[in-house]
């Protein structure tokens, strides 16, 4: 070959590298902007990138900075991250230091995209994680953004998300408990996404010790997009005593790591301590020297592991030492995974144009419609599917999902209150009905029915003292003898009226809490079915406003008419409406009134003492123990009509010694008031618990049917009379309406954009495998 050939050949071989360098760098510029689309505005796909993962002692930010090949960020331990922080890193062997730019949206086609220097940056982020420190969330999911471009920087998109914490049990550690469930849910989050190639750090010298892949095994169980990464080489190595221990750590057996991981091997590396900078404090003066000490870690890593072993480290097994090592890995890794995705990822776009193209006819459409008549019509519409949901919620459907909007009794006694006796106690929930399933609407308005029924049903009248027996006596205007069925009455109303207001109240606000509860489930079947009124938050909060007084006063004013009931019933004692089982008291005096026959036998002589009806009065034993035994006695047992007739006029004179004109209270007389109570109480209770359920189907249930309507409507009239403009907020909604637009066009123009450069690559990649493929 001449030398002008040979000079051609290398001509052409240069301009073939530099033409593949320029294809890549291409490449790999498109897959940012695809991964800050996606960012900017939570678009469904994503562009292949390294997701570090790791607990906080592993070295994780440490890692990051030797992949990079400079110090940008603080190291150490506790939180330093509170934000996942996307690096895109770009080789340019013509930038001798770091050059950085932070990613901030802005109202143009793309990011702004802000010079920083890396003290800038590392304030941003410390700004950022202070900011968060102070909020409840204390992290965020919002990527930090940065692209560098250096010398030592690899062809990488790197993910360093906030390192994983492991609080010690205990009380005492309930805040750190709480951080740890928000980071590993964020992590988890961003593991979610196919595309990420998981980076999993382990600081461990045994591999059955699986703290970090714990977490990740539950995103990735096959770790078939997982590179395991053992850091602090350099501080294991001296822990092994034998060779065979070495072995097993850099080329552990299939059984103790699970999977398929990417590379078939874990990477082992090592990232020298010291800080870049000029103080006195810092170990490198520069990231040259930075970068050389990671060099020269790696070469005596590699050394010291030869020495313990015995012998020299195959080329497979120098492969998996060192962060250059795992670096070219990575890159390459991304590589492959960008050219692959070329293909799929212009279908994303294209569809992704659409739904955009769609979302700008839509705000078009609602552009159009602000105007008057029509901004009435679509009030007038929405009045009439919000009022058809309601109707379908109590008629009962299944298509709001009960895991999100369904109660079980122990949440609706908790959210809307329980029914509670005077004791204090509650009805065990497991008893009732349907206890355990989560429902709305008309089904859980009639367990909750159900429930009170069962409640109130099972009450039995309280417990009644001798003391408040001889309160409710008296003594009457004409006479000072006593009045035992008065005494029963007012003993039984109290009681009553003292049971069953508390169980008015808690009905009341158990079912106001099941009525209000269908205004969220509405408002999701709405959107679900693409009849919301999105962007129209007064009009909607006035229909929200009108609903929820309008279920206040009405269960106001049923629980007011069942008051009156229940005050009438406590007020004034029917004995055709409180005496319902008049049989079985007439039972209970009959077995009374012969118990008292057999005690007392034919001592008839006794009846015609003098009785005081003092409290006071003085008697000897002898005479109280005749006056008590004498009580509803001498039962004729004879056949002679004479000596029944005297027998009736005994008991007679017995029944008023006893009732009437005896004021010391004998079990006989103090039965009898019981009995009574009883009775009255019964019932008033049967009364008032069908009385409350009929009241409240009437005058709650039914109003909701008949009633809102009308109400609503005229709600509606009267505020577009009063001020349209106000009522949809039609300024605030042409600026919102604007303004997405705005976004909209932004959109648009970055999908279009992006998409034209895929299919421009993927022409280019296409043509190249062909040329390859044909020579």
């Amino acid at each position: 070959m001449s030398r002008e050939e040979a000079e051609t050949a290398e001509n052409e071989n240069n301009w073939g590298v530099e033409e593949e360098e320029e294809e890549q760098c291409r490449l790999y510029e498109a897959y940012n902007e695809l991964h800050g689309l996606a960012q900017a505005f939570d678009t469904p796909f994503d562009a292949p990138a390294v997701l570090v993962v790791g607990h906080q002692t592993d070295g994780k930010s440490a890692l990051v900075e030797a992949l990079m090949g400079f110090q940008f960020n603080h190291v150490g331990g506790g939180t330093k991250t509170r934000r996942p922080i996307t690096l895109h890193m770009k080789y340019d062997p013509h930038a001798h230091s770091p050059v950085c730019r932070l990613l901030l949206p802005s109202d143009s086609s793309s990011d702004y995209e802000k010079p920083l220097s890396l003290q800038e940056i590392q304030a941003y982020i410390e700004a950022e994680n202070m900011r968060l420190e102070k909020e409840p969330c204390l992290f965020s999911s919002k990527e930090i953004i940065i692209r560098v471009e250096y010398k030592y920087c690899p062809n990488l998109t790197i993910i360093d998300t906030p390192g994983l914490i492991a609080p010690a049990p205990g009380p005492k550690n309930r805040a750190l408990q709480g951080q740890a469930r928000a980071v590993e849910a964020l992590v988890r989050a961003k593991m979610q996404h196919k595309e990420f190639i998981i980076l999993c750090l382990e600081d461990c010298s045994d591999w059955s010790n699986a703290t970090t892949r714990r977490v990740v095994m539950q995103i990735d169980p096959e770790l078939s997009r997982t590179v395991i990464v053992s850091t602090k080489l350099d501080t294991k190595i001296p822990q092994f005593s034998r060779a065979s221990d070495v072995e097993v750590f850099l080329s552990p057996p299939t059984c103790m790591l699970d999977g398929c991981i990417l590379g078939d091997s874990p990477f082992f590396t090592s990232v020298p301590s010291g800080r870049v900078g000029v103080g006195q404090d810092s170990v490198y003066r520069s990231n040259d020297e930075f970068k050389k000490a990671i060099s020269l870690r790696e070469m005596e890593d590699v050394a010291s592991l030869e020495e313990k072993m015995g012998r020299s480290l195959s080329m497979q097994e120098r492969n998996r030492i060192g962060v250059s090592k795992l670096r070219l890995f990575l890159e390459e890794l991304l590589q492959k995974r960008y050219m692959d995705n070329v293909p799929l990822i212009i279908p994303l776009l294209e569809k992704e144009f659409r739904s955009a193209t769609r979302k700008m006819n839509e705000i078009n459409q609602e552009l159009s419609t602000l105007d008057e008549l029509k901004l009435k019509e679509k009030g007038r519409i929405f009045h009439d599917l919000f009022l058809t949901k309601l109707s379908l919620l109590l008629k009962g459907t299944v298509v709001a999902p009960p895991d999100k909007f369904g109660e079980t009794l122990q949440d609706e006694r908790t959210n809307g209150g329980a029914f509670v006796g005077s004791d204090g106690l509650q009805f065990p929930h497991k008893l009732i009905p349907n206890a355990g399933m989560r429902l709305y609407g008309g089904a859980q308005y009639h367990r909750a029915m159900a429930e009170f029924r069962f409640v109130v049903g099972g009450i039995k009248c309280p417990p009644i003292t001798r003391e408040e027996i001889v309160n409710a006596c008296g003594v009457e205007d004409l006479h000072d003898g006593t009045n035992y069925s008065r005494t029963a009455c007012v003993i039984a109303i109290a009681k009553a009226r003292d049971t069953f207001e508390p169980f008015l109240h808690q009905l009341g606000c158990r079912l106001l809490h099941i009525l209000k509860r269908l205004l969220p489930i509405s408002v999701y079947l709405l959107q679900k079915d693409g009849e919301y009124l999105s962007g129209h938050e007064v009009f909607l909060r006035r229909v929200a406003s009108a609903f929820n007084d309008f279920a206040e006063s009405t269960e106001r004013a049923c629980r007011e008419k069942c008051m009156e009931d229940l005050v009438s019933t406590t007020r004034y004692v029917t004995w055709s409406l409180h005496n319902k089982n008049r049989a079985g008291l007439r039972q209970f005096l009959d077995s009374f009134t012969g118990t008292e026959h057999a005690t007392t036998g034919g001592s008839g002589a006794s009846a015609g003492l003098s009785q005081d009806s003092s409290f006071g009065s003085v008697t000897s034993e002898k005479d109280t123990k005749s006056r008590g035994d004498v009580k509803l006695s001498h039962v004729a047992s004879g056949t002679d009509l004479t000596s029944s007739i005297h027998s009736t006029e005994t008991r007679l004179a017995d029944l008023l010694d006893s009732t009437l004109w005896n004021r010391r209270l004998a079990p006989s007389s103090e039965r009898i008031v019981y009995a009574l109570v009883q009775q009255i109480f019964h019932g008033i209770k049967e009364y008032f618990l069908a009385s409350a359920e009929l009241k409240f189907n009437c005058f709650l249930l039914m109003p909701v049917v008949d009633k809102l309507p009308a109400l609503l409507r005229e709600d509606l009239k009267s505020a577009f009379e009063d001020d349209l403009d106000n009522i949809f907020d039609i300024t605030n909604m042409r600026r919102s309406l604007g303004q997405r637009k705005r976004d909209a066009e932004i959109e648009i123009k970055r999908i279009k954009r992006l998409k034209d450069k895929f299919i421009s690559l993927h022409k280019q990649l296409s043509s190249n495998q062909a040329i390859t493929a044909f020579s």
